[in-house]
């Protein structure tokens, strides 16, 4: 029986947002090490992190938009290189202004590359199961965190920290480039209207649509959800550490989170599929922002990887659904651009989690408030996501 290519390139898009932005995530791991070798303040390497989700902000915007034009293989296999050169240039630095600029801006337009691009790319392959392909390759970021944040700790365990990065460099080249060869634009032409337009154009141009209260809502709403769960998850394992867990042992509780990560991009893309995603989001939503407050009153190993599992079932499950607003909203013409556009907003949020967390940290001594505050944050998300409505026809007949 022949395969649906379109199943090759949720595969393809699987393994390279597993090792691609697996490591982009994984600073988390370094953060101790790192600070303990080379006498920098936990805010300092954790502004790295502000410099990687907001370069990746841009970058999602700009190789969305060329993912559009020209294709997303060409996209990738940039994104693949510069992951790999900064990596490995940041594995051998001696200032932290260094460091910030390789693993930050550098790391951080790679990884631009893969998620916004690849998303639209799956969205344009299926119909029928599309809230699922896109769950799957969003799910890759989920096991990205079991694989290499367990990888580089046990490289740094034997070796030290510049080995465990420079070892991830080589990986990436080794694994994104070729993986990159096998993803394809989708084949099958687009059903036209009687206007001469293709049955999912919404009629809006990539101006028109960045000005809609529709894509303020969504771009919002994602915002408001990344920064609630980034400080959380950046600090995750030095907030275990901080209260008597193992250092491995801190690094299987992120991990734990990455792989329910996985499974509820899944779950919530299967449940999207039948219920719609609007409604599957606000639930996700209000889950997430629950387990980021339980956080602040777990100790022991077997608590964390509890609430890890919750918490990271919501987050990872409510992530592929706002590519799926996207896509209903606004059409798959400019689905890279759109969707780009609306990564390039949620990734302020995830730079700003980090380095909260890092600077309360630093000037109260506990993680408390951070887990307080990401809390109300989610809150407030799951309250946009509540209100907000779809583009009415009429708008959409006025923008055509």
């Amino acid at each position: 029986m022949k395969i649906f290519y379109g199943w090759i390139v949720v595969a393809a898009g699987f393994v390279i947002t597993c090792i691609g932005l697996g490591t982009a995530m994984s600073l988390g791991v370094f953060l101790l090490p790192i600070t303990t070798a080379m006498g920098w303040s936990r805010t300092d390497v954790s502004f790295a992190v502000v410099l990687t989700f907001l370069s990746m902000g841009v970058g999602s915007f700009f190789w969305g938009a060329i993912s559009d034009r020209f294709g997303t293989r060409v996209v990738l296999l940039c994104g693949g290189v510069l992951l790999g050169a900064g990596l490995m240039g940041a594995s051998q630095v001696t200032q932290v202004w260094q460091f910030q600029l390789l693993w930050g801006v550098l790391g951080g337009l790679a990884a631009g590359s893969f998620f916004a691009p690849l998303t639209a790319i799956a969205s344009r392959w299926f119909t029928k199961h599309r809230s699922l392909a896109v769950a799957l390759i969003t799910s890759g970021m989920g096991l990205g965190s079991m694989v290499i944040a367990p990888t580089a700790r046990a490289i740094i365990a034997v070796s030290d920290w510049r080995t465990a990065m420079f070892d991830l460099g080589l990986l990436a080249l080794a694994v994104v480039l070729p993986t990159s060869l096998l993803v394809r634009n989708a084949p099958v032409e687009p059903v036209l209207t009687s206007s001469g337009r293709a049955a999912d154009d919404r009629g809006f141009t990539v101006a028109q649509a960045l000005r809609t209260p529709q894509f303020a809502a969504v771009a919002g709403t994602f915002f408001a959800c990344c920064t609630a769960h980034s400080g959380p998850i950046f600090h995750m394992i030095s907030y275990a550490i901080d209260c008597g867990v193992p250092a491995m042992t801190a690094a299987t509780v992120l991990g734990t989170a990455g792989v329910a990560s996985l499974v509820g991009r899944i779950v919530f893309g299967l449940t999207a599929d039948r219920l719609g995603a609007k409604p599957t989001l606000v639930g996700g939503l209000l889950l997430q922002a629950t387990s980021i407050l339980v956080y602040d009153f777990v100790r022991t190993p077997a608590a964390f990887y509890a609430v890890a599992m919750v918490f990271g079932l919501s987050y990872g499950g409510v992530m592929p659904l706002y590519a799926i607003l996207v896509r209903e909203y606004f059409g798959a013409r400019i689905m890279g651009s759109m969707f780009g556009a609306v990564a390039m907003v949620s990734t302020i949020g995830m730079a700003i989690g980090p380095w909260a967390g890092g600077y309360i940290f630093d000037h109260l001594g506990s993680y408390g408030w951070l887990y307080i505050g990401a809390s109300a944050i989610g809150l407030g998300a799951a309250a946009i996501a509540f209100v907000f409505r779809a583009p009415d026809p009429a708008i959409r007949l006025q923008a055509a």
